[in-house]
């Protein structure tokens, strides 16, 4: 039986629409990663996130999961949390070969 893993590199590697698709999701992917690595290097739990932001562990959560998509005042407010700072950027994209 194959894992997860392996039938998503499967995948990735034979079908363009599910490689289209999964890639349509990387700002999304970075952005839930960014949360997390924040909170870990922080030393927080979800629930020790959630009580300086006053608010929900199921909050954080889904913040984490892509669930939902935070605004720009949550995730200053994460950021506050977490003892980080919160840097917003705009880079141009990268052109794809035909």
């Amino acid at each position: 039986m194959k894992n997860f893993r392996d039938l998503h590199n499967e995948w990735m590697a034979d079908d363009p629409e599910y490689r289209r698709e999964y890639e349509a999701l990387d700002e999304e992917f970075a952005l839930m990663k960014a949360l997390i690595d924040a909170r870990a290097q922080a030393g927080l739990t979800q629930e020790q996130l959630a009580e300086r932001m006053e608010t929900s562990q199921s909050v954080i959560a889904r913040l984490e999961s892509g669930r939902t998509m935070p605004s720009g005042r949550t995730l200053a407010r994460y950021a506050k949390a977490t003892g980080t700072r919160l840097r917003v950027s705009f880079e141009p994209k990268t052109r794809e070969r035909a």
